[in-house]
């Protein structure tokens, strides 16, 4: 059963009143006890001295008491107070006993036995009903007349045994009392320090996708709660962050795709208003095949980074050169290269290590694809990759219009627009190639950065581990920084 916490901090403060009042009760209880038991010893050790020094003090050896004279009625208002007392024998007669009780004192054998010996015993016994506690003394230490005499003095229990009933119920009730006024004053303390929790509570209920701009303010100026507030706050910034950035994603994306759609629409519509000649006709299909095309490439790029936000996108681990695989991709780009007049090079090497072939060919084909699309005429792009202790490291430079630093951290979002010099996209981009390019290189454990290159234009560096099989998949993935 789920109880709030009010009750329980409640709870638990009365039972900490609760159960330190009762150790202390049982402590005093039992030192209580003792004492008593203590004083009522000591009066029986006083009252035997003197009744067996009132027996033997005759020369004859003639027994008798020392007693009050008290009436009956004065007899039994002092009964509990009385200490009785009566002498036997060795063999366990009655010689003698007080006259203010009207049957022998319950006679213990053993106890008799070792005081005739020259011991005192103590015992706990009833008498009449009630409890005593008997002191058996033996009186040969006062002289060989009475060396198998013992004298037996008796204290009765009752007003002990009330006295502790009534601490027992006292203490008890004085416990039950505090656990009570705790239980009440830690509700009372629960409901204040719960306040807070619940008003806090309260302002993020409030907050829903539409107010994702406001903030918790409750407590926020309180040390105990500052560092939730801080906590939720700094939630509630990163959550108003990726629905801002879903939402100029849905926007983007919705205008990528309104283009082309409206392209071919437009397309259609115009053929369809007459006959046309079959040239025409393979004119527009022309044209709307390479808007499919471009449509294609859109669905393929979303679906990509679709799959790299769900965590499906995994490397698929083969021996491969990170440095061939660049040469490799650098020479399909040369017609092309040439034909904007830009120089491409590429050097360095990596020997074998384990990537995933064709998400590394992907990433290659953005950054180069990127760098030449950015180069000015006559301008260089330069792709280098080199082995590093255990990272590989992949850096494509170009001459053209760099990235600004404040847009450094940004250029990788979808969609993404900045400095119109370096961040339009041509009729053959979709706008993701950088937000892929980060995807794979986050599938592989590495980090992609954006600074700028020795001529002055944009220098991306990737860096990826260069680790065994076994290695990579218990590494651990790396913060990666985007500056």
């Amino acid at each position: 059963m789920i109880r709030s916490l009010r009750f329980r901090l409640a709870a638990r403060v009365a039972a900490a009143v609760a159960g330190s009042l009762a150790v202390i009760s049982v402590i005093g209880f039992v030192g209580a006890r003792l004492f008593l038991d203590r004083e009522i010893t000591a009066s029986l050790y006083s009252v035997a001295a003197i009744q067996a020094s009132s027996v033997t003090d005759a020369p004859s050896g003639v027994m008798h008491f020392h007693e009050w004279d008290l009436t009956p009625e004065e007899a039994a208002q002092v009964r509990e107070l009385n200490r009785f007392a009566q002498v036997w024998n060795a063999e366990g007669r009655s010689l003698l006993r007080t006259q203010y009780i009207r049957a022998d004192l319950p006679l213990d054998r053993a106890a008799l036995s070792a005081a005739a010996t020259g011991h005192i015993v103590i015992r706990e016994q009833m008498f009449e009903g009630i409890p005593i506690r008997s002191l058996f003394y033996p009186l040969e230490r006062l002289g060989p007349l009475h060396a198998h005499h013992v004298l037996q003095v008796a204290a009765p229990l009752t007003g002990r045994n009330r006295m502790l009933a009534q601490l027992f119920w006292l203490l008890a009730s004085i416990t039950l009392l505090a656990g009570a006024v705790a239980f009440l004053g830690g509700w009372w303390l629960s409901r204040r320090v719960v306040q807070p929790v619940h008003d806090i509570t309260d302002q993020a209920e409030a907050i829903g996708a539409g107010t994702l701009a406001s903030r918790i303010e409750a407590h926020a100026d309180s040390q105990e709660y500052e560092r939730l507030v801080r906590v939720l706050n700094t939630m509630l910034a990163r959550l108003q962050q990726s629905f801002d950035a879903q939402r100029r994603f849905t926007a983007d994306a919705s205008h990528e795709l309104r283009s082309p759609l409206t392209a071919l629409r437009g397309e259609i519509e115009v053929a369809l208003r007459r006959d046309r000649e079959p040239d025409e006709y393979r004119r527009v299909l022309g044209a709307n095949l390479e808007e499919v095309d471009r449509l294609s490439r859109l669905a393929e790029d979303l679906l990509t980074l679709a799959r790299s936000d769900a965590g499906t996108m995994e490397a698929r681990l083969e021996s491969v050169d990170l440095g061939n695989r660049a040469r490799a991709l650098v020479e399909r780009f040369r017609v092309r290269a040439e034909r904007l007049g830009v120089r491409l090079t590429v050097r360095g090497t990596t020997g074998a290590t384990l990537l995933d072939v064709g998400l590394i060919d992907r990433l290659l084909w953005n950054l180069v694809d990127n760098a030449i699309r950015f180069a000015p005429p006559g301008g260089h792009v330069d792709v280098s990759t080199n082995r590093r202790g255990e990272e590989l490291v992949l850096e494509v430079s170009d001459d053209g219009p760099g990235v600004p630093a404040v847009d450094r951290e940004r250029i990788f979002e979808r969609f993404f627009r900045g400095d119109a010099a370096r961040t339009a996209t041509d009729s053959e981009g979709t706008g993701l190639g950088l937000s892929i390019s980060r995807a794979i290189v986050l599938a592989h454990r590495g980090s992609i950065t954006v600074t700028t290159s020795e001529r002055g234009g944009a220098l991306f560096r990737v860096r990826l581990p260069a680790l065994s099989t076994q290695a990579f998949e218990v590494r651990r993935a790396p913060v990666v920084s985007h500056t």
